[in-house]
């Protein structure tokens, strides 16, 4: 979604950023999203532009925002109020022009209540909210993106498939997807590595 809301903007000629906050500590975290200046920090042997910087004009994506810690929050805090930041290690303030889209699976007013999230961070954030309901509750985009997935997979490994049986299908259908869009995409991946025909079919156990 994020992706396709930067496609269709006047942004689309300009970087789009991604950046998994769940995936870094927040060391890692802040020198990814600001940057840092040579000897910053053991192992900081060159200067770094930060994500920011990387997505001046364009749009920064945040995905799994609820997991920031309060440290960092509070500088993102800071750039959505005022456009700018310095990098770690630095004194020069640098300002940078982005549209932020972030995403979580957390309920942030109840983080919010918790005081696990900042108010003031999340009303910023909180300008236009688009709620995503889990792939479960729209089964009519399962064959949507199975064939999309096909696409990608078939030309990266190669393979002459043309699409799925209906046994297939309807499994896919029928499945529930807990872990949502990415178990599907995993799933047709290796679909497509094991497929031995022109269409998709049902694993079958020997």
């Amino acid at each position: 979604m994020a992706q396709a809301i930067h496609d269709m903007s006047p942004r689309v000629n300009k970087p789009f950023v991604k950046v998994s906050c769940a995936a870094l500590p927040e060391t890692l975290l802040e020198a990814e999203l600001f940057g840092y200046e040579r000897g910053a920090f053991t192992g900081a042997i060159a200067r770094k532009e930060g994500r920011f910087e990387l997505a001046d004009g364009g749009t920064l994506f945040l995905d799994e925002i609820g997991e920031v810690s309060p440290t960092v929050q509070v500088k993102l805090l800071r750039v959505l109020q005022e456009g700018e930041f310095e990098r770690l290690g630095g004194t020069k303030t640098i300002k940078a022009d982005v549209r932020l889209v972030a995403a979580t699976n957390v309920n942030l007013l109840e983080a919010v209540g918790k005081k696990a999230f900042r108010e003031d961070l999340f009303s910023r954030l909180n300008v236009i909210t688009l709620n995503l309901p889990p792939l479960r509750e729209r089964e009519e985009d399962v064959p949507l993106l199975a064939y999309h997935f096909l696409d990608i997979f078939k030309r990266k490994n190669n393979k002459n498939i043309d699409g799925f049986k209906k046994e297939a299908m309807d499994v896919m259908l029928e499945y529930n997807w807990p872990r949502n869009v990415r178990q599907l995409e995993n799933a047709i991946e290796r679909a497509v590595v094991l497929a031995r025909g022109e269409n998709i079919i049902p694993e079958t156990s020997s």
